[in-house]
């Protein structure tokens, strides 16, 4: 009778022992592969989503970095004062990943995207809309330092971003006055202007989107697209060169830089600013006017 009582119990352990087993396989099925096709659109084309709460109510920026060139935190808080003055935001995190270098003498943007798709971790989740930032050590391939044009920093996608740290560091240490902080501040929120829609970016196969951040009033450069003509402005078209009339594209196909900044006119504009009191890392009146009309503050 013990024998026959032991033997059940042995059959009831392995019955509950191939339940949990099967419970642990169906759990591992029904987990659903990361949806990345929010993040694989054109620059400029998630504006409203950024701008205003309707879809999203909080930002995740993954900052990823290789070791010595991580912005510093004081231009990682203006930054997000920049977003909270011209979005509805009211959350926003940052969190940070650094990576080894690729020791590579300059960087395509393609290889910048393949380092994106190996260690991008933060995606549109729920509420949340995600964002990825590379701070590189090494510069732009369309570099060209004899005519003294480098680029500090590009967007190539609606969340993708990428910005060129060395060459910040080595364009800081030109000037007595301007600091990493001023250039990766300037950097960041020019670029993310972009990211804004700014200046008429985004949609390139749907124009009148009614998520396009539209011009309120005629402001676009003509000769450097998507950037503005107004004085002052950080989106003004002075501060940009190589520019191209198309959009990023997704992943899949042949990448575009929406915009390169070039250092040289970021730092002469920096350093101007200086004795006119004024802050070149502001958008101009009539940026904001887009914004604004496109559900920003």
């Amino acid at each position: 009778m013990k024998e026959l009582r032991f033997l059940s119990l042995i059959l009831l352990l392995g019955f509950l022992i191939s339940c949990s087993k099967k419970s642990d396989n169906e759990n591992e099925s029904q987990e659903k592969p990361v949806n990345k096709a929010g993040n694989l659109k054109g620059s400029g084309e998630s504006a409203n989503d950024i701008l205003s709460n309707a879809n999203f109510d909080k930002l995740l920026i993954e900052v990823a970095y290789v070791k010595n060139f991580k912005p510093t935190d004081a231009t990682m808080d203006n930054f997000v004062l920049f977003l909270k003055e011209h979005s509805f935001k009211s959350t926003i995190e940052i969190m940070y990943k650094e990576l080894s270098s690729l020791k590579e003498e300059t960087l395509t943007l393609e290889e910048i995207n393949e380092l994106e798709q190996e260690n991008r971790t933060a995606y549109n989740n729920g509420k949340t809309l995600a964002f990825y930032i590379f701070f590189t050590d090494a510069p732009s391939d369309e570099d060209d330092e004899e005519e003294d044009l480098v680029t500090l920093g590009a967007v190539y996608r609606n969340t993708s971003m990428v910005i060129y740290e060395k060459t910040i560091k080595k364009l800081s240490a030109r000037s007595f006055f301007i600091t990493d902080e001023d250039i990766e501040t300037a950097t960041l929120n020019h670029e993310f202007g972009h990211l804004f829609g700014l200046v008429n970016l985004g949609f390139e196969n749907e124009p009148e989107s009614p998520l396009k951040t539209k011009m309120v009033n005629p402001h676009e450069d003509s000769e450097a697209l998507n950037h503005c003509t107004t004085n002052g402005c950080l989106m003004r078209a002075e501060l940009s060169f190589n520019q191209t009339n198309k959009s990023s594209k997704n992943y899949t196909q042949s990448l575009h830089a929406g915009c390169r900044l070039d250092g040289v006119s970021l730092l002469n504009s920096l350093e101007k600013s200086l004795t006119s009191k004024s802050k070149a890392q502001n958008l101009g009146i009539e940026c904001i006017r887009d914004l604004q009309a496109n559900g920003g503050r």
